[in-house]
C-alpha cells in the first residue's frame, strides 16, 4: 500500500457534506485498504465559518473554495453544495488545477453535464456522480459499466422521495394534497419550499441524466418534459382504485420503437398494482430499467439523507482514488448514438379522462363522437348521474399526446360538457 495519502477537499459540509467526512474519519483504515492508499481530507470549503462541526478539524474549514480547488496537491474534490453556481466554476476550476471530481449536483449535471464532462476530459481527469440520481441506490455505475454492452429501451421510476411519501399517504389513507404534504413537511421529508420536489423539477434533473446514460444521447434538462403532482387529488386516488391502479410521480426515459429518437419526462402517472413500482412506500425510490439483454431490472432503495447519499459519494471516491493511483480514468460521457430527443407530444400513451357533464341522453354519444374524430380509441367509459349533472370517466387506448390534447380541446367545447376534472396517463402496463 502506497503511505503518502490521496488528498481530498470537500465543497459544501451540509447535511451531505459533514456525513462525508465523518465517514471518511470513521473508516479511514477500511476505505484505505480498499484503495490501495490513505485518503486526507485536506479542507473543508463552507459559506461561513465559526460554527462547530463535529469530527473537523477547525484548521480545515475554508470560505474560499476557490483557492481550496486550486491548490494543486489536492486529487479529489468532492461537490455537494448544489446549484449552478460557483459550483459549475469550481468544478471546472478543479479540473484545470490537476483534481478528478465526485459530485452529487444533479441540477448542475442535467443542465451542463456535457460541458463537464468535456473539461474532465481535456485535463484527463475524472468526473463521477452516482450520488446525484437516487442517493444510495446503484444507478448510473450499472447504466454506465454494468448495461454497456446492452441496449436500454425504457427507464421508469419513481426518482423523488418527498412526492413517493405524499403520494403514498394520500392513497393509505385518504388524504388530500395538503394535509400528506404538511405531514412531509412535519416529519423533515419535504422543504419549506417544496416547490422544486413537488412541481417536478428535482425529478426531471435526474430524468434528463439517466436519459443521457441510457441510451448515449445528450439529453439536457430543457429536454424534458415536466409535469407536477399539485393537482392530484383524493378523487384521483379514488378513480386509481377502481381501476386497480395507484398513483406515482414518474420519471420516464424511453426509446422509440424504430430507435431514432428518445423522450425524457416527468408526470403524475396511473399504473397497475401488478407493477413493481406501486408496491414503493413511503420515500423511497425505485427505477425500473427494460434491456434487450439483460431484461427487466429493479433497482430501490433510500432515495435522499445524509447517509445514503453519502454512501454513493464515497463509492464514487473509492473508484476515482483507484484510477488515480492507477493513472487511468474512467468512463467519460458517451453520447455518440445522438439519437433525436422528441417532444411531448408525440409520446404515446393511455389516458384516464374525468368530465363533468350533463346528465341527460345523447352526452355520451357526443362525446365519443369527438375522440373518434381526433382518432383517440376509447377502451371503457363509465358514468354517474345525479340531479342533471354527471361525470363521465374515458379510459383511452394509447394515443399520442398530441391527438390527446386536441380531443380535450374539442370536449371543452362541448355545451354538455361542464368541465375536464381531471387528466391522467396510465402506465407501466
Amino acid at each position: 500500500m502506497r503511505t503518502r495519502p490521496l488528498k481530498v477537499a470537500l465543497l459544501g459540509c451540509g447535511v451531505v457534506g459533514s456525513e462525508v467526512a465523518r465517514i471518511m474519519t470513521t473508516h479511514a483504515d477500511d476505505l484505505a485498504a480498499r484503495i490501495g492508499a490513505p485518503v486526507e481530507l485536506a479542507g473543508v470549503a463552507v459559506r461561513r465559518t465559526g460554527k462547530a462541526r463535529e469530527g473537523i478539524d477547525p484548521a480545515l474549514v475554508t470560505t474560499d473554495a476557490t483557492a481550496l480547488v486550486k491548490r494543486g496537491d489536492i486529487d479529489v474534490v468532492v461537490e455537494v453544495i448544489g446549484g449552478i453556481e460557483p459550483a459549475r466554476t469550481l468544478i471546472t476550476t478543479a479540473f484545470e488545477h490537476g483534481a478528478s471530481v465526485v459530485s452529487a449536483n444533479k441540477a448542475l449535471l442535467a443542465q451542463d453535464g456535457a460541458a463537464l464532462h468535456a473539461a474532465a476530459e481535456a485535463n484527463g481527469r475524472d468526473l463521477y456522480y452516482e450520488a446525484a440520481v437516487a442517493g444510495a441506490i446503484p444507478l448510473i455505475r450499472p447504466l454506465r459499466e454494468s448495461l454497456a454492452g446492452d441496449k436500454v429501451n425504457r427507464v421508469l421510476g419513481i426518482v423523488n422521495g418527498t412526492t413517493n411519501f405524499i403520494l403514498d399517504k394520500m392513497d393509505s389513507t385518504g388524504a388530500g394534497y395538503q394535509e400528506a404534504l404538511d405531514e412531509a413537511t412535519a416529519l423533515g421529508y419535504a422543504e419549506a419550499d417544496p416547490t422544486a420536489d413537488v412541481e417536478g423539477f428535482d425529478a426531471a434533473a435526474k430524468a434528463a441524466i439517466l436519459a443521457g446514460i441510457a441510451f448515449h444521447t445528450r439529453v439536457r434538462l430543457d429536454d424534458v418534459y415536466r409535469e407536477g403532482m399539485t393537482e392530484v387529488t383524493a378523487a384521483d386516488f379514488r378513480s386509481a382504485k377502481e381501476m386497480g391502479c395507484t398513483i406515482k410521480l414518474l420519471a420516464i426515459c424511453e426509446r422509440s420503437k424504430d430507435g431514432t429518437s428518445v423522450t425524457a419526462r416527468v408526470h403524475p402517472a396511473m399504473i397497475p398494482l401488478s407493477h413493481p413500482l406501486a408496491s414503493v412506500r413511503g420515500a423511497y425510490n425505485a427505477v425500473f430499467v427494460e434491456s434487450d439483454a439483460a431484461g427487466q431490472l429493479m433497482f430501490y432503495g433510500p432515495g435522499a439523507g445524509g447517509s445514503p447519499t453519502a454512501s454513493a459519494v464515497l463509492g464514487d471516491l473509492v473508484a476515482v482514488c483507484r484510477n488515480r493511483l492507477n493513472g487511468a480514468t474512467g468512463p467519460g460521457e458517451s453520447a455518440y448514438a445522438d439519437l433525436t430527443v422528441s417532444p411531448m407530444g408525440d409520446v404515446v400513451t393511455r389516458y384516464h379522462i374525468s368530465l363533468d357533464v350533463a346528465d341527460k341522453p345523447g352526452v355520451l354519444a357526443q362525446v365519443a363522437t369527438v375522440f373518434a374524430e381526433h382518432g383517440v380509441s376509447i377502451d371503457t367509459v363509465r358514468q354517474q348521474g345525479k340531479d342533471g349533472e354527471a361525470s363521465l370517466v374515458v379510459v383511452t387506448h394509447r394515443a399520442s399526446d398530441a391527438s390527446l390534447s386536441g380531443t380535450v380541446e374539442a370536449l371543452r367545447k362541448l355545451d354538455t360538457v361542464r368541465g375536464v376534472a381531471s387528466i391522467m396517463r396510465v402506465e407501466g402496463e
